[in-house]
């Protein structure tokens, strides 16, 4: 009886025109997948301009689609940094920190459908969850349907943070990649290539750092990410890659970039 049963369900298979090994693939494809949590900063977006810089979108684009070609899932979390400043406006008006924050987050969400309009142009099929519900101009953040998205070859943009104040984009993208299954975060940084001893602009003796734990990072008061990120990341075992954007297509190239051990 059980023979029978299986001969049915294959042959069912062949009417379908759906060959049983393809069936097999299909099921184990996603397993060999790198998945990668890319957080981009607000201001990248514009390139010491306002807003919005085509050429930054494109060249963003075109090395997310190379990642994609790759079978590596990607999602996105970006900041809001070019359209709105909180602490700017904390200084100049009344208005109290969580509703700043609060305004941040709207600003992450246009950023986040720029981005998503820009990648469907280019036939990156691309989905974008906010945290913050929203429901006319993008879906609620659901880590089983993100996940299916993602298994779909989707490119995920993840807005609105984690939709409470206090909590930095850094904060936010450690935690949905400890949440989501990523393999490694990604800080793809504008106009510098990794993380150095001290701020490359301000000291000429400023090294690059190849390999640092997430500890020495925290002891030595690097400020290239939020150290409560840093210190979530130590803490569940995650590594933290920082490169500049133009080296994105590059993760697994030992030379470029910081390693951020989670140590």
């Amino acid at each position: 009886m059980v023979l029978l049963t299986r001969c049915w369900k294959i042959k069912k298979l062949i009417r379908k025109n759906k060959p049983l090994f393809e069936v097999f693939w299909l099921k184990n494809i996603n397993k060999s997948m790198n998945k990668i949590l890319i957080k981009l900063s607000g201001e990248a977006l514009a390139n010491g301009g306002s807003n919005y810089n085509e050429e930054v979108l494109k060249d963003i684009s075109i090395k997310v689609k190379d990642l994609i070609k790759n079978n590596t899932q990607v999602a996105l979390v970006v900041g809001g940094g070019n359209l709105f400043r909180g602490r700017e406006l904390i200084e100049h008006v009344a208005v109290e920190r969580p509703t700043a924050d609060y305004i941040g987050m709207l600003a992450i969400v246009q950023n986040a459908l720029v981005l998503r309009d820009f990648f469907e142009s280019v036939g990156i099929d691309t989905r974008v969850a906010s945290s913050i519900s929203m429901r006319q101009v993008c879906e609620p953040y659901i880590p089983k349907k993100i996940t299916r998205h993602l298994d779909k070859g989707r490119v995920v943009i993840l807005a609105a943070g984690l939709g409470q104040p206090f909590f930095s984009s850094d904060t936010t993208c450690v935690q949905r990649a400890l949440e989501l299954g990523f393999d490694m975060v990604v800080m793809a940084k504008n106009g510098v290539d990794g993380v150095y001893t001290a701020d490359p602009d301000k000291d000429v003796n400023a090294k690059k750092i190849s390999n640092i734990t997430a500890s020495e990072v925290l002891e030595k008061n690097l400020t290239f990410a939020d150290p409560a990120a840093i210190s979530l990341a130590r803490e569940n075992k995650l590594s933290i890659k920082v490169i500049g954007m133009e080296d994105i297509t590059r993760l697994t190239d030992k030379t470029i970039g910081t390693s951020i051990l989670p140590e």
